[in-house]
């Protein structure tokens, strides 16, 4: 488990923060830049020492024991410490030597790693040599020589492009559960789609947490929901959608109803409010006699979300 606790970093991070992590489990940490994201990563991987405040890792203290909890943390930096001309394996190998494993020890962890990070197949070749892709992938690989217990991943996507944020998500996921993940992204659907919870920053403070539904649901100055309806117009004088749209914006607690579609004789709305919506908006539409042939409930997305959150829902 990683405990921070009064956490003060430089004078740009405020502070105070505090938050646990589940072992086993993988979070996001998100914020705009300058917040301290990498900072607070860095205290935690003992590769920077904390102002003021504790830092516990797995209940060890970072300026306690620093190389008790370097042996828990494999850290991966925003940019890897790579050595371009060596071969991936020779630098694996130098990798785990020099964070305590003996020549035993590293040869065997090699081609597990290797395979983790699936680069197998690229083991002799010089990291020079490789795509930015493969050089993240050996980042990741050199961050699990030691087997650690817990895996910090500062912007792991950061530069790959689609086809290799695919791949870096699926060696993410296959990574989780065996060990507990710190993932630091500015790529918010990177977050959504990897992690277990997310942690928001703004300000040097955690201002929500929680899984996304969490988060979409609850962490929010306003608690609005979003709805989606589907009903059948009706042959009548009029506009059948102006009269909906009336009904639906007189009910208690709606803030706002839009058409979004005509299909044919299909009518599709928006509502959004305050308050739970589906059971009242439903109720409201069958007794005025509309045929409801879907009501769904639409979930904010996550940057609607972080924006809100760290700016204000003025922004």
């Amino acid at each position: 488990m990683m405990e921070i606790a009064k956490y003060f970093g430089d004078k740009r991070a405020l502070g105070p923060v505090s938050f646990e992590i589940a072992r086993g489990s993988t979070v996001g940490l998100l914020g705009l830049n300058g917040v301290g994201k990498t900072t607070l990563l860095r205290i935690l991987a003992c590769d920077l020492r904390p102002t003021a405040g504790v830092a516990r890792v797995d209940g060890v203290d970072v300026l306690d024991d620093p190389h008790a909890v370097r042996q828990k943390v494999g850290y991966l930096p925003e940019t890897p410490p790579l050595y371009q001309d060596m071969a991936v394996g020779d630098f694996l190998a130098f990798a785990g030597r020099i964070k305590g494993l003996d020549a035993a020890a590293v040869t065997q962890r090699i081609p597990a790693v290797e395979e983790a990070t699936h680069l197998t197949h690229v083991h002799g070749e010089l990291i020079r040599h490789l795509s930015h892709g493969y050089r993240q992938r050996v980042g990741v690989a050199q961050a699990l020589i030691h087997d650690p217990e817990i895996l910090i991943l500062d912007e792991p996507t950061n530069g790959l492009d689609p086809v290799q944020i695919r791949e870096m998500r699926d060696l993410i996921r296959g990574l989780g559960g065996s060990h507990t993940i710190l993932i630091s992204s500015h790529i918010l659907p990177e977050i959504s789609e990897t992690c277990d919870e997310i942690i928001i920053l703004s300000d040097g403070e955690i201002v929500a947490s929680g899984t996304e539904d969490d988060l979409s649901g609850r962490a929010l100055r306003s608690s609005a929901v979003t709805v989606d309806l589907r009903i059948p117009s009706r042959s009548s004088n009029g506009d059948p959608a102006e009269a909906v749209l009336n009904l639906l914006r007189s009910l208690p607690g709606v803030v706002e109803a839009e058409l979004l579609e005509r299909v044919a004789e299909t009518l599709t709305f928006r509502v959004e409010g305050d308050s739970d919506l589906p059971a009242p908006v439903c109720r409201a539409l069958v007794e005025a006699g509309y045929d409801v042939v879907r009501l769904d409930r639409v979930r904010r997305e996550l940057e609607r979300v972080f924006v809100e959150l760290v700016s204000g829902a003025e922004a």
